[in-house]
This record gives C-alpha cells, sequence and structure tokens, in this order.
C-alpha cells in the first residue's frame, strides 16, 4: 500500500470517495489545459511539410538527410514559440509584404505590421541558427 492509499484510508469512509472525485476533477481539468495549449502549438502535418521544403529548396546544397533534419528542428522552434495560427498570420504576411505594388502594400503599410514581420523574421533566424542552419547560398 503506497503513503497516499495509508493517508486515504485515515480518512473518514464519506470523505475518501469525495476527496478521489475532486482530485480526479483537479487531474483532468489541468489535462484539458495542457492538451488545448499543446494542440495551439501543434501545426497541421501538411504546413510541416509545406515549411521544411522550402527550406531545403533554400539550402539545396546541403546533405539531403542533414538539412531535412535541420528544417524540421526549426520549425518545431517556431512552433514552441508560436500557435499556429500566429504562425500562419506572420509568414502569409512576411511573404505577402515583398509582392510588388499595391497587393504586398496592404502587408506593407497596415499600423504595426513592419515590426511584426521584423519579428517575425528575426525569430526565424534564431531558429536556424538554433538549428545549425547556414544562411541561403546566393546563386
Amino acid at each position: 500500500m503506497t503513503p497516499a492509499m495509508h493517508r486515504l484510508h485515515l480518512l473518514p469512509a464519506a470523505l475518501a470517495p469525495l476527496l478521489v472525485l475532486a482530485l480526479a476533477g483537479c487531474a483532468q481539468a489541468e489535462h484539458t489545459q495542457d492538451a488545448s495549449a499543446a494542440a495551439s502549438h501543434d501545426y497541421p502535418t501538411a504546413e510541416r511539410v509545406i515549411s521544411v521544403q522550402a527550406c531545403m529548396r533554400e539550402h539545396p546544397d546541403a546533405g539531403y538527410y542533414e538539412i531535412l533534419n535541420k528544417c524540421a528542428c526549426a520549425l518545431d522552434y517556431m512552433a514552441r514559440t508560436l500557435t499556429f495560427d500566429e504562425y500562419d498570420t506572420l509568414h502569409t504576411a512576411s511573404l505577402a509584404a515583398s509582392i510588388g505594388g499595391e497587393r504586398g502594400a496592404v502587408f506593407r503599410d497596415a499600423p504595426g505590421m513592419q515590426e511584426k514581420i521584423k519579428a517575425f523574421r528575426k525569430l526565424q533566424s534564431e531558429a536556424q541558427a538554433s538549428c545549425m542552419i547556414a544562411p541561403p547560398t546566393t546563386r
């Protein structure tokens, strides 16, 4: 018998079931909070594949399996930092800001968007540095 079970035997018989239910409820609530937090940082598989493939295309001279793992590492770094919704919004804005003309101006000229894009790109650089990805080679 574990010490916790021994202590339960010391409680009046009427209180023991209530204590067990209360502890189970706390554990379930904690699990639900952990699960929802984890789910918000769980990126869809298709997005993970697209992101890793894009990273690998930027580094064609690196060994296939080496850069595959490094690019996956960088995306995992991003996923620990940003929820998928944050990542999706900032990644889209980062790409769209580079579109010339009026279409890109919507993202470039939005109040505060430039600072968010710069912060996102800095985070991308940190992720790549953390996973030992060299800057892309220029052709």
